[in-house]
């Protein structure tokens, strides 16, 4: 099956929320597998970010004012439309990121749980609730949901697709307006997504795409908005946090990880070593939550490192736009200058290349080959440093102790993953795990396709969350409104003040014997 058609871009490329111009610069998109240019897109300024906010400003005025069932019947017609285009998506995911046909179809049946989760529970989480008031009988106390008004979102372009649709899922459906920086190597996966947006009627103006360079529309969005969500890096993340807090705008990332997986005996190997690969190489490592560092119980180590090894070595990889392939492409030389480089400095520090460690220019200009490390040293750069992209490190430890406190010896803390010979004792190892997610008997899916559950990062991992209630609500200004009854806080009329202080401080003592207070 081939790359998206010119018409397919040419047809995209008219969404983009920019003004046409003849003199307006662009940015060559390639084809991932082969490095051949299969379009361009137009490099959006400052004051094109700043035009599309002020027409989504507008735009959000009537649409916070639509019931929110009514909003949540735009998202399911966008789920419909999803999986109708399931295969559309998946090329042009392919296209431009190099990654196999699996891990496209995975990134994209995210959308449509996400979908469908927040436009089910939406009507519910943003209902005006009720709650005890300062004084039973005399006050009556209701918590609404404000939307923030223009949120901006900056996407990745590992999952290019759903990092950009459904964050704005659920800030669209708080009532807000969305103005999207996608990454400029993968712009047309997020208007892809996005004209399914506009196709289930989602007005134009309130979602708004405008690509081009982080620190132009980036900056222009930080400082325009009224909320930020960023994936990416850590160093990107604390710096957008600095100049969102400068303007006491709420913010939320997820960031870096270099997630680990303990495996203890009694765990089933082969089943461990399968779950791995995915855990470890899907997208090609380059997923914020992939495993990187895996502690083995001494006892089980070695054959576990023969039965990981032996399984990393046959897997498929190539370039292909069809089901079968395991793992695809790096998205860039840069990715791939990283990856070698781990590689070679843990080589040259003492580590031993169990499986892989070589590009594979014969498959395409940006393979590299799963990599499995022994003996890493603490010196070398991928002990603690992410190495985002096909490279993990085995490491044996003494016991289950030791496991937990080496997982937990870093500053990030984004996903886990704990194998044991029964559920119960992997559990108990999770809940001592400093991580956001921890999947027992599975790498990172459980965790991230929990839609109804919290997902992000501690530590240098993140800043909020995405899914579950706080993954919508984070976009809302809750809103206290407090009612008085009967008599206000004075006392009633004709009593003398002081009165009126003796008799408070018993009746509030009593108020403990209520439900609920």
């Amino acid at each position: 099956m081939p790359a998206p058609s010119a018409a397919t871009f040419a047809r995209l490329a008219d969404l983009i929320a920019i003004p046409d111009r003849a003199d307006r610069p662009t940015r060559a998109v390639v084809e991932v597998f082969t490095g051949k240019e299969l379009t361009t897109i137009p490099v959006g300024t400052a004051e094109d970010a700043k035009g599309a906010i002020t027409r989504a400003r507008v735009a959000q005025k009537d649409w916070a004012q639509r019931p929110v069932a009514e909003r949540a019947e735009f998202f399911h017609r966008y789920r419909d439309l999803v999986l109708a285009n399931l295969d559309a998506l998946m090329d042009m995911a392919q296209a431009e990121t190099g990654k196999s046909r699996g891990a496209a179809q995975e990134e994209i049946l995210d959308i449509a749980m996400t979908a469908r989760y927040y436009a089910r529970v939406a009507p519910k989480l943003l209902r005006p609730t009720r709650v005890t008031g300062m004084l039973p009988g005399l006050t009556k106390t209701v918590v609404r949901y404000q939307p923030k008004g223009v949120v901006g979102v900056i996407a990745p372009w590992n999952y290019p697709m759903t990092l950009a649709v459904s964050d704005a899922i659920a800030a669209l459906l708080a009532g807000n307006a969305v103005v999207l920086k996608p990454d400029s190597q993968t712009p047309y996966c997020a208007l892809a997504c996005v004209d399914l947006l506009y196709q289930a009627g989602l007005p134009k103006d309130l979602f708004a795409v405008v690509p081009g360079p982080g620190s132009v529309v980036g900056t222009a969005l930080v400082e325009n908005t009224e909320y930020l969500m960023f994936t990416g890096s850590t160093a990107t993340g604390q710096l957008l946090a600095e100049q969102a807090g400068r303007r006491l705008i709420g913010f939320s990332a997820e960031l870096g990880g270099k997630n680990p997986m303990i495996v203890m005996a009694g765990a089933n190997l082969r089943e461990v070593a399968d779950a791995a690969v995915r855990a470890c190489f899907a997208n090609s490592g380059q997923l914020c939550i992939s495993i990187e560092r895996i502690y083995v119980e001494e006892s089980i180590a070695e054959e576990f490192t023969r039965v990981f090894g032996e399984r990393v070595r046959n897997m498929t990889m190539r370039a292909g736009y069809e089901f079968g392939v395991e793992m695809g492409s790096l998205i860039s030389e840069e990715q791939v200058k990283t990856v070698s480089g781990h590689v070679d400095d843990a080589k040259v520090k003492g580590a031993n290349v169990v499986v892989g460690g070589k590009a594979r220019p014969d498959l395409g200009p940006l393979f590299f080959e799963p990599t499995l490390l022994t003996d890493v040293p603490e010196d070398a750069e991928c002990y603690r440093g992410e190495t985002f992209g096909p490279l993990v490190s085995i490491y044996p430890v003494a016991n289950v102790d030791e496991a937990i406190n080496r997982a937990n010896d870093t500053d990030y803390g984004l996903n886990a993953s704990v194998w044991a010979a029964t559920k119960s004792q992997g559990e108990a190892i999770a809940e001592r795990i400093h991580a956001g997610t921890v999947n027992v008997d599975e790498g990172y899916a459980p965790t991230w396709g929990s839609t109804g559950a919290p997902m992000g990062g501690m530590g240098v991992s993140g800043v909020g969350r995405r899914h579950g209630p706080e993954g919508l609500l984070k976009y809302t200004e809750p809103q206290t409104i407090a009612t008085t009854r009967i008599l206000n806080l004075g006392g009633p009329r004709g009593l003398p003040p002081k009165v009126w202080a003796k008799i408070m401080p018993p009746f509030v003592k009593a108020l403990q014997w209520i439900p609920g207070r």
